[in-house]
């Protein structure tokens, strides 16, 4: 039996299995923002989900009232983040009015931030790491 074709897909499979190692890692910051565009046209739920690195996923549910301005929802995103986030482990504030920066605190590890869900209705939600 010829062993060079399975010794090449392991190795394939060991170099792809780093290579999305690194993805995954690569998607962690200290800093994320949430870039908020466009009014509430209807009531709805924004859900997202910070995961420090080596911990379990945080969801965080954001209820937003139909009619609900652009910095109305930033500020509403905000309340509801320091009320449903560890205190000790992040810091949370808006920027420019239509902005929320998340940030982790001294010592806390990095952490990856996703939107699970928007049902809210021309609100446009645009994250970055900083």
């Amino acid at each position: 039996m010829n062993r060079k074709p399975i010794l090449r897909g392991l190795f394939v499979l060991t170099l792809a299995g780093i290579f999305l190692t690194g993805i995954a890692m690569a998607s962690s910051s200290n800093k994320w923002r949430l870039q908020f565009s466009g009014g509430a046209h209807s009531d709805g739920v924004i859900v997202l989900e910070l995961t420090p690195v080596g911990s379990e996923p945080i969801n965080v549910s954001i209820d937003v009232a139909d009619g609900t301005s652009e910095n109305g929802v930033a500020k509403v995103v905000v309340k509801k983040l320091k009320e449903q986030l560890p205190k000790d482990a992040f810091h949370v504030e808006r920027d420019d009015g239509e902005d929320v920066l998340i940030k982790k605190r001294h010592g806390e590890a990095n952490f990856d931030l996703k939107i699970i869900s928007n049902s809210v209705d021309h609100v446009r939600i645009n994250p970055d790491k900083e």
